[in-house]
């Protein structure tokens, strides 16, 4: 197994390192060996706050800076703000990263932290992430990719030091839910948060995506959830009626990353 070290001894020959910190799986990491490696004078963890990050996600992320004494900060991003990025074209991702970092590097340089860092992994870089590019644009450090750490290296040695996201399921941003062209709205970021945590609430585990494909709801989930949702399917149609929704939509194939690049395809072909 990977150990823990190796990313500390990485981490302290970056001088003052400031992290975009979600709380999910990759960064939570990060954040609470940052902040055992460099202490709280070179070291803080930044939460970019927007309609597209889910509530349950900044309520983790806060939970794991308390619990394991991560310096954190917090600020507002304005993505939505960005006709480019509410576009929805398949690089909406980039408007988004080059709002976050451009916003996180300006507080860098006024509080004197000379890198940044993301949670960026290994296995991440041979997927669709145009928001690499707005990174590399502001010279942004993947310490977990540059020392070849994958997902499951990851999970091993959050498992290891008592983090609860260790086996948490991957958690973009609500805006990666909506189907390419759709335009992004709080309105509908609202619709795909509030169905997700309507799913949970019925007892559903591991990945899982409503996918926002204008008047219908699709669900993706692991194919061993599907017998719960079988039987709780009345409730689920009532409960995306009563969030704006026509109809709801189980997908048989179940939960892929990805996914709606494939719509995307199907609709051009």
């Amino acid at each position: 197994m990977r150990r823990p070290e190796e990313i500390e001894r990485h981490l302290r020959g970056l001088g003052r390192v400031l992290l975009g910190y979600s709380g999910g799986v990759d960064s939570a990491l990060l954040a609470v060996l940052g902040a055992r490696a460099l202490g709280p004078t070179r070291f803080l963890a930044a939460i970019g706050r927007s309609a597209s990050y889910p509530e349950s996600q900044w309520e983790t992320a806060v939970d794991v800076a308390r619990r394991f004494d991560v310096p954190l900060v917090q600020l507002d991003t304005r993505e939505l703000d960005d006709p480019r990025y509410v576009a929805n074209a398949p690089d909406r991702c980039y408007f988004c990263k080059r709002e976050l970092w451009t916003r996180l590097g300006a507080l860098a340089r006024e509080r004197g932290f000379t890198t940044l860092i993301d949670g960026t992994n290994a296995d991440d870089l041979g997927e669709h992430r145009p928001g690499l590019r707005a990174g590399n644009e502001n010279g942004l450090r993947s310490p977990l990719a540059e020392l070849g750490w994958r997902k499951e290296d990851v999970r091993a040695a959050s498992r290891t030091l008592g983090l609860p996201t260790w086996d948490a399921p991957a958690a973009p941003c609500l805006s990666s839910r909506v189907r390419y062209g759709l335009p992004v709205t709080p309105e509908r970021l609202r619709q795909v948060e509030a169905g997700e945590a309507f799913l949970r609430s019925l007892g559903v585990t591991g990945d899982l995506r409503v996918r926002h494909l204008g008047d219908t709801a699709r669900i993706e989930t692991a194919p061993d959830q599907h017998p719960r949702l079988a039987t709780a399917w009345e409730r689920v149609r009532a409960a995306f009626a009563r969030l704006g929704f026509g109809a709801v939509v189980l997908d048989p194939a179940g939960y892929r990353r990805g996914a709606l690049l494939t719509v995307l395809a199907d609709s051009r072909g």
